[in-house]
């Protein structure tokens, strides 16, 4: 039988080597969460949109005065461009996740640089916004990266890594719900996704979420502004 001790021990170290694992030179520029007394929290969502669910999940958060983040694919905005001018519209950040969610690992990084700079052109013709953020897909990024990205004056996100739902893998409501509030922490920067495909598992923990931290008074926030509130 493990001491609870040294559960804690064996957690913490599998936190910081995560952590570590994941964040590689140049990290300091790159946001995972945001450290706040303020009780602020951001929902992001990778991959839309998607012309069945998203549009429900706008519907959940406009339900519950929640602004979120949507990190989106160049070619499925230009796919459903009425959907991604809705989130605009409702007042939520629109954010650029490349064009076709290419992995730096295994795509050249120059095509890559190139492929984000479509997406960007393809956002502001679609929806007349200019994204200030990005998040690479599968969280993949190096020193040259980073520094394209600084050009481009684009801030690099990602995500509060114990909030990853990993709803892309269709792991049950249940699961999605515990993850995010069996973790939850001022300044978290959730993963969610509205991708292709089936997303209803991703709606119906949104539908127990939203009222359970509203209740317990958290404001939903874009990610750009939880880092402009907490600049303050």
């Amino acid at each position: 039988m493990i001491s609870r001790i040294a559960k804690l021990s064996l957690c913490l170290f599998i936190a910081a080597f995560t952590c570590a694992a994941a964040r590689p030179a140049g990290s300091d520029e790159v946001v995972w969460n945001v450290q706040t007394d303020q009780k602020l929290i951001a929902l992001t969502f990778d991959d839309g949109p998607n012309p069945v669910y998203t549009p429900q999940i706008l519907d959940l958060l406009a339900q519950y005065q929640a602004k979120a983040t949507f990190f989106v694919l160049g070619k499925r905005v230009k796919m459903y461009p009425a959907v991604a001018i809705r989130e605009v519209n409702e007042g939520h950040e629109i954010a650029n996740h490349t064009f076709d969610h290419h992995f730096l690992k295994n795509y050249p990084p120059e095509r890559l640089v190139e492929e984000i700079r479509q997406t960007q052109e393809v956002i502001f013709d679609i929806t007349e916004q200019m994204p200030h953020v990005f998040r690479p897909p599968g969280g993949f990024y190096n020193e040259a990266l980073l520094k394209s990205m600084k050009e481009d004056k684009l801030t690099v996100v990602m995500w509060s890594w114990y909030q990853d739902t990993k709803d892309w893998r269709k792991p049950g409501t249940d699961k999605i719900v515990q993850t995010v509030l069996g973790n939850v922490h001022n300044g978290d920067i959730v993963l969610f996704h509205d991708l292709e495909g089936d997303c209803s598992q991703t709606v119906e923990a949104l539908k127990r979420i939203l009222p359970e931290l509203k209740k317990q008074g958290y404001e939903f926030v874009t990610v750009s502004d939880l880092i402009t509130k907490t600049q303050k």
